[in-house]
């Protein structure tokens, strides 16, 4: 992991391929000169940027953007267990970006498949946890309310349940959900509500529901970009 939190990855396949929603140079594109902005990429302003960022963001570093989502990120932290290698993760991280989440933490296996994530995992704190036990104490450390997301017994639904706003989310992985040890870690255990035949829902799905639910709840709406 490099030194400003973020782990060290490639380019992905879609962070400088072609995009339908990307821009040219910027002389194609304005009738202005280019903007001296340090928060401009000279690169991008020379050849356009295709990466999968918001209109505000076009041109900018990578560095520039995350310290702009620095400064509105909300005080949600989102946690999936990784024991068995799960696929959902990459989809968890991009719901996340959206979101402006702090940061998403993965317990267990450091590997994950980070195509889901449609590089979005470049604009996101990523922590690593190798135990629960270890997630739990980075909880209780920054006064983190642990809130695990399953539909086990007992479990408050969520379209009804009040979510802490310093919150911690915690997602086990597709097929067992969370751990015994994380439950018995968490505060409260929310489920989502189902109405069909399906046993539970895709976690990566169940983890977007969740996020949304604490956005409804505490996130100045004002500030989204749509």
């Amino acid at each position: 992991m490099s030194s400003n939190g973020f782990d060290e990855v490639a380019i992905g396949p879609t962070e400088w391929g072609d995009n339908p929603n990307g821009v040219g140079p910027w002389e194609t594109e304005h009738d202005e000169p280019r903007p001296t902005d340090p928060r401009y990429d000279p690169e991008l302003l020379e050849s356009g940027d295709r990466r999968n960022v918001v209109d505000a963001y076009r041109y900018w570093t990578r560095e520039a953007i995350v310290a702009d989502i620095d400064r509105r990120r909300h005080p949600l932290h989102v946690a999936i267990e990784n024991f068995a290698n799960d696929a959902n993760i990459g989809t968890v991280v991009r719901t996340a970006n959206a979101f402006a989440a702090q940061a998403v933490h993965i317990v267990g296996r450091r590997r994950w498949n980070r195509r889901g994530a449609m590089v979005t995992d470049r604009y996101q704190h990523l922590h690593h946890h190798a135990t629960v036990a270890d997630l739990l104490e980075f909880a209780t450390e920054r006064g983190l309310t642990v809130v695990a997301v399953d539909n086990t017994p007992g479990s408050v639904p969520i379209e009804t349940a009040e979510l802490p706003r310093e919150c911690l989310l915690l997602f086990g992985q597709e097929g067992p959900g969370v751990t015994d040890e994380a439950r018995g870690g968490a505060s409260m255990t929310v489920s989502i509500a189902q109405f069909g035949s399906t046993r539970s829902i895709n976690a990566g799905v169940a983890a977007g529901i969740a996020m949304h639910a604490w956005i409804r709840q505490h996130a100045d709406l004002s500030d989204a970009w749509t």
